[in-house]
C-alpha cells in the first residue's frame, strides 16, 4: 500500500571532497565538465553498492526507479520551484554578509551550522579622536571579540539615548580621556585593572554622532560615529567598532549611512591586498594576535584576554566560520525592512503584494500541523523566529546551478520564463 521509494542526494561538497582526494593534483587537469563528469561517476557508483547493501539486508523497495537529485526531472522539479519563487519576487541577489567556511571556501545557510566552545580575543581598543571645529579631540574605547575584523572598520556605533562621559585615568605611565557608556566605565576599568579614575560630564549619544576618528591601523583614514539601535550596554564599552563587510547589523548601518562594504578577506581566509602590510597574506586567525601586537605597540590597547564563547563552525569540515560579505543569492524568508536593508538595491521592484511573506505562511502551518514526536513543533518554530532570508548559493562545480545570464555590466538576468526555458 505505501512502496518504499529509495533516494539518494548526489550533489555537493562531500562528492567534489571525495574526488579531490582520488586525484589530487591532477584535478588542476579537469575543465568543469569533465570534473561533473566524474562527480556523476562517483555518485552513481554508491547508488549501485547502496542498492545492492539494502537488498542484501532485506529492504524491500522499489529500486528500479528511486529518485535521484541528478536525474534531469528532479532537477527540472527543483528549477520549477525556483521559477515560481522567481515569478513571485522572492529571489534576489546581493553583497552582504554571510557565513562563511573558510576551509570549504562557500557560502552557508544557518542551518548549515553548529556551534561549539570557542576560546577567542577579547580586547579593548583605543580609537583616537579627531579635533573638531576648535573643539579639542574626544578619544573613544570600544570592545570586539574578533579582532581580526577590525582592518575592516568603517565606524563606531553608539546608541542615541544611552549617557556616555569622559573617563581619566593613567596606564604604563600614559594619561587618558576616553569617551565610554557612564554605566559600564566602573566595569570597564575593573577589566583593566584601573582603580583611580574619573568620570565626568554627561553626553547623551546622539550629541556624539558626527564625531570622527583616526583608524587604529590606518591613522589617515578618518572615519564617523554613528548612531544605531542594536547598542546595548549589557557588554563592552556601549560603542559598537563598525564592519559592514563582517556583521549583519553592521551591514546595515553600513547601508543607511553610506559606509563602504569592506571585505578585505579572500575565500580561503587570508587577507588581500588592501590592508596594512603586515597582515597580507597572512590568516585571519593569524591575525589576531598581529592586530593586538600592532595596537600594543602603538599604546592603543587597553586591555586583552581570552575568553571562553559559543561559536558557529560549519556542520561538513568542523571548523570555525565566519561573516563575510559576497555576492550571493537569496530567497526573502519575510517581507524586508527597506529602511534597514537600505531600500532595494540589488533586488526585484515591489510589485505590490507579489511577494507574500514566507515567514508568515510558515509559522502558520507550524501551527496546523499534527507534530509527532510533539517537540519537533516547537523546535521548528523556534528556528522560524531566528531565521534571516535564506542564502541560496553555494560556491561549488557539482550541484544544480542557479541559471543566471548576465549582461555586458555584469548584472544579472534572471525572469522564471529564462529559468523554465
Amino acid at each position: 500500500d505505501a512502496p518504499y521509494v529509495p533516494g539518494w542526494d548526489c550533489h555537493g561538497l562531500p562528492i567534489e571532497s571525495a574526488i579531490l582526494k582520488e586525484l589530487g593534483p591532477k584535478l588542476r587537469e579537469l575543465s568543469r565538465d569533465e570534473f561533473r563528469a566524474r562527480c556523476r561517476e562517483y555518485a552513481l557508483k554508491f547508488v549501485t553498492l547502496q542498492s545492492e547493501g539494502f537488498k542484501r539486508l532485506g529492504v524491500f523497495g522499489d529500486y528500479a526507479r528511486p529518485y535521484l537529485t541528478l536525474d534531469p526531472n528532479y532537477e527540472a522539479g527543483i528549477l520549477d520551484v525556483f521559477a515560481e519563487l522567481v515569478s513571485r519576487d522572492l529571489v534576489y541577489r546581493q553583497k552582504k554578509p554571510v557565513h562563511w567556511c573558510t576551509n570549504d571556501r562557500t557560502a552557508l545557510a544557518e542551518a548549515e551550522l553548529e556551534y561549539a566552545d570557542r576560546k577567542d580575543a577579547s580586547i579593548y581598543v583605543i580609537f583616537k579622536g579627531v579635533a573638531e571645529s576648535g573643539q579639542p579631540a574626544a578619544d573613544l574605547m570600544i570592545w570586539t571579540t574578533t579582532p581580526w575584523t577590525l582592518p575592516a572598520n568603517r565606524a563606531v556605533a553608539v546608541h542615541k539615548d544611552s549617557s556616555y562621559c569622559h573617563v581619566q585615568f593613567t596606564k604604563g605611565g600614559a594619561p587618558h580621556d576616553v569617551i565610554i557608556a557612564r554605566e559600564l566605565a566602573t566595569k570597564v576599568m575593573a577589566s583593566g585593572g584601573i582603580t583611580d579614575f574619573t568620570c565626568s560630564g554627561d553626553i547623551k549619544g546622539a550629541e556624539l554622532a558626527g564625531l570622527r576618528y583616526q583608524h587604529p591601523l590606518d591613522p589617515n583614514r578618518i572615519q564617523p560615529v554613528v548612531l544605531a539601535d542594536y547598542v546595548t550596554l549589557e557588554d563592552g564599552t556601549g560603542l559598537v567598532h563598525t564592519a559592514p563587510g563582517h556583521g549583519t547589523e553592521d551591514y546595515q548601518t553600513g547601508l543607511r549611512e553610506g559606509l563602504e562594504i569592506y571585505n578585505p578577506v579572500l575565500p580561503d581566509g587570508r587577507y588581500d591586498e588592501s590592508v596594512p602590510e603586515l597582515l597580507r597574506g597572512k590568516t585571519i586567525w593569524d591575525g589576531n594576535a598581529l592586530v593586538i601586537e600592532t595596537l600594543h605597540r602603538n599604546g592603543l590597547l587597553f586591555h586583552d584576554e581570552l575568553f571562553t564563547h559559543s561559536y558557529p563552525h560549519c556542520w561538513r569540515c568542523k571548523k570555525p566560520t565566519i561573516f563575510r560579505a559576497t555576492e550571493q543569492w537569496f530567497v526573502h524568508a519575510s517581507a524586508p525592512d527597506e529602511e534597514a536593508t537600505g531600500g532595494t538595491a540589488g533586488r526585484p521592484a515591489r510589485s505590490g503584494d507579489a511577494r507574500p511573506d514566507l515567514w508568515e505562511q510558515a509559522k502558520a502551518f507550524v501551527q496546523r500541523a499534527e507534530w509527532i514526536p510533539a517537540w519537533g513543533k516547537n523546535r521548528i518554530d523556534g528556528m522560524l523566529d531566528t531565521r534571516p532570508d535564506w542564502c541560496i548559493s553555494r560556491q561549488r562545480t557539482w550541484g544544480v546551478p542557479i541559471p543566471t545570464f548576465y549582461d555586458g555590466q555584469g548584472r544579472p538576468v534572471l525572469t522564471a520564463a529564462s529559468v523554465r526555458r
